[in-house]
């Protein structure tokens, strides 16, 4: 047999019409109108067998420029971080990787007990007392979190700084077209958030004013300023978008007084993959705890006092009332989440802490070998691992030749940001050596001139 995925013989489709009592496989389609059925053969390749199909794979997969042969500059959301092999050890487990939603909790507890730790570690990193399961990825968690801010407070206006990750404000956007809200974006100043225009913004009808921390420039946000300015606000809520790894350093928004706390945790324990599946993180207050989309795992003890989980809270309309529903979403990131959570464990609180310095000191390394090169580095305030580059070429022409060297060059700011053409964010991780730091140095300023 050619397809071992595909063990249906021509003898098992004949037993199983004959068992239906019908002919043919086209009878089961004889209520679909002729005149809109398609008619001959699709434009598609003839069927390989396993071998070839493989192999043609495998041919277009070295096509790809990867982190294993190429030293990567690339951020904006995405990070080539150390993951430990323990990882892929356990998550390759079949009760993990093919376990979907724990709806059985006397089956299902080391599900439901992964999904709990990554709860707990969640709440930890971000100082919010509850946190939910996972979500599909840090963009739509923090859309959640507007629609969430609007429901709550029954106002319609939300105010985004431009320096939230564009992408994220895009999904931001889309969310906000059902219930519709008005979505306001305030400036940014060197790339940070332009605190004057937010509180000239801010009034009666603001729901929320969304932050991300560290933001998309790689700048850390002055957190205590919106607290401040929040503060004569009696409905609006704080919503923060945050590097979970970078809260290994920094003081985490729950004690700046935000309200949701979301993110990615890519950066612990999972791939770039092409950009996902990756695996949103969403951290609120006690009084929202059951609005939070998707659910949460709670703990407890059996009618003989072993310690026990079960899915606790679970709010969207497949569980509850649909009039009582804060959200559709529905499956969550589950492995991707436990891929997290292995990564945290085998890393352990001083090792994050650690980690995080590391990105902090090599991009610091990375804005001084930047500087004595003559370049113009925009990062004049605190900043996490990321900083903004001025060129005199175009970042696409600099990244290409970058590729040439066996480099992943930064991100072309002017793409989004059409006041910072001709200008690249930088990301520098802790697996970057001074070697490759110093060699993109160099390459840089001989492409740049």
């Amino acid at each position: 047999m050619e397809f071992r995925y595909l063990p249906m013989t021509e003898a098992d489709k004949k037993e199983m019409l004959d068992t239906i009592g019908v002919a043919s496989t086209d009878e089961l389609f004889s209520d679909i109108p002729a005149d809109v059925r398609f008619q001959g053969e699709l434009n598609l390749k003839k069927p390989a067998n396993e071998y070839q199909l493989k192999k043609e794979m495998a041919n277009l997969a070295a096509k790809n420029v990867n982190v294993q042969d190429y030293s990567s500059f690339l951020g904006a959301g995405v990070y080539d971080h150390f993951i430990p092999s323990v990882v892929d050890h356990v998550i390759s487990r079949s009760e993990f990787y093919t376990a979907y939603t724990p709806y059985q909790p006397e089956i299902s507890q080391g599900e439901l007990q992964a999904i709990f730790e990554f709860q707990t570690m969640i709440s930890e990193l971000t100082a919010m007392p509850v946190s939910n399961s996972s979500m599909y990825d840090g963009a739509t968690a923090l859309a959640e979190a507007v629609n969430l801010s609007a429901a709550q407070t029954k106002r319609k206006k939300i105010l985004v700084s431009k320096a939230v990750h564009p992408e994220s404000r895009a999904v931001i956007e889309t969310y906000a077209k059902g219930p519709g809200l008005e979505v306001v974006e305030i400036a940014e100043r060197d790339g940070v958030t332009d605190y004057e225009h937010l509180a000239s913004e801010l009034d009666e009808n603001t729901a929320s004013v969304v932050l991300q921390y560290p933001n998309f420039f790689g700048q850390i946000e002055p957190l205590k300023k919106a607290q401040e300015l929040l503060e004569g606000q009696k409905k609006t809520m704080l919503i923060v978008s945050s590097n979970p790894l970078a809260l290994g350093y920094l003081t985490p928004p729950g004690e700046f007084g935000a309200d949701i706390v979301v993110g990615d945790t890519q950066v612990f324990g999972i791939p770039a993959q092409f950009g996902g599946p990756h695996c949103g993180y969403f951290a609120t207050t006690k009084k929202l705890m059951r609005k939070v989309p998707g659910r949460l795992v709670g703990q407890t003890t059996d009618e003989d006092g072993v310690r026990g989980f079960v899915l606790t809270l679970q709010a969207r309309e497949q569980h509850i009332r649909r009039d009582k529903a804060t959200s559709n979403i529905c499956s969550n990131q589950a492995l991707n989440a436990l891929a997290s959570s292995v990564a945290m464990s085998s890393i352990g609180k001083q090792g994050l802490k650690r980690m995080a310095a590391l990105n902090m000191q090599k991009a610091r390394y990375a804005k001084q070998a930047l500087e004595e090169k003559g370049f113009t580095v925009i990062a004049r305030g605190a900043f996490f691992n990321e900083i903004v580059v001025k060129l005199s070429r175009p970042a696409t022409v600099v990244n290409e030749k970058l590729l040439e060297k066996g480099m992943i060059g930064g991100y072309d700011l002017g793409t989004t940001y059409p006041e910072w053409e001709n200008h690249m964010l930088v990301a520098v991780t802790e697996i970057r050596t001074k070697e490759e730091i110093d060699a993109f140095v160099k390459e840089l300023g001989d492409i740049n001139g």
